[in-house]
């Protein structure tokens, strides 16, 4: 079904920044206010975040957060399958990709009508690479250190943003000699995931490491994260909108190529005046 599709690209050589919208089909994601377990809900959901400007949903049926566990392929393909299918027939042209970081799920949800893969762990699982490059599927490599459960004990790097630009850059390049196209590859530093707020900034502020000799798409995931708490003070999830709008400004102003976001809406509206006032 995803190969009826119009060819996706990552590139975004004008405007603000794209929004990828959060979809959480999950009982326990870090924000409570995204957790969703009905499939009819979560059709809804979809739908209003592509009408308030969402570029691509970004389904995912497993918790990450840190100390979260790892679930069974079959809870995740249960979540997960139905709300693709179900977008993909009331949407037929809609960017659609899975977040998972298990290669079983993500063929099932290609072959449900979703066309990018999010793959948090970082392309880990050869099984995952080599659908990757037999579907010539778009797709977001993000960096993570160990697994959820224990990334956050104790984060440690001799030096972050090297570490982190040079195993991410590897993985893309390993793609594209292997016949992906650039401009179906983006890259996330994967802030919070095995980091500490120091190398969170460090990543932020190294962005342009990321591009590498192809200029790969870059995008950023601080929505509502602990970094904001950090930054602003605010413990729990539901105050962070504001600091996490002020990364978005900063996207903006840099040119991030795309941010994953909670909050469309918001985003749309911030991004849209900074982009009519410059």
């Amino acid at each position: 079904m995803a190969d009826a599709l119009a060819p996706f690209s990552f590139r975004r050589h004008t405007g603000p920044p794209g929004l990828m919208g959060i979809h959480n089909v999950t009982p326990d994601s870090f924000h409570r206010a995204s957790r969703q377990t009905n499939h009819s809900d979560a059709m809804s959901t979809s739908l209003r975040m592509m009408k308030e400007g969402a570029s691509i949903i970004d389904i995912g049926g497993e918790s990450t957060r840190p100390g979260s566990e790892k679930i069974s392929i079959e809870q995740e393909h249960k979540r997960v399958i139905p709300v693709i299918s179900g977008l993909r027939f009331n949407s037929p042209d809609v960017p659609i990709s899975i977040d998972t970081r298990n290669h079983e799920v993500a063929r099932q949800a290609l072959d449900a009508g979703a066309n990018i893969i999010n793959d948090v762990s970082g392309l880990r699982s050869q099984e995952m690479v080599d659908l990757v490059l037999d579907r010539k599927v778009p797709v977001c490599i993000m960096h993570m250190l160990g697994a959820p459960k224990t990334m956050q004990h104790n984060p440690s790097y001799g030096n972050a943003l090297l570490e982190v630009s040079h195993q991410l850059l590897t993985t893309a390049e390993y793609l594209v000699d292997a016949g992906l196209e650039p401009n179906k590859i983006c890259l996330d530093p994967g802030i919070g995931f095995g980091k500490t707020l120091e190398h969170n900034i460090d990543l932020l502020n190294g962005w342009e490491t990321f591009r590498g000799e192809h200029d790969f798409s870059v995008l950023w995931g601080v929505s509502r994260k602990s970094m904001i708490g950090q930054l602003t003070g605010h413990s729990s999830t539901d105050d962070r909108l504001y600091g996490t709008l002020g990364v978005a400004a900063r996207a903006q102003q840099v040119g991030i190529d795309w941010l994953r976001v909670h909050d469309v809406q918001a985003h749309a509206d911030l991004l849209g005046v900074m982009q009519r006032l410059s």
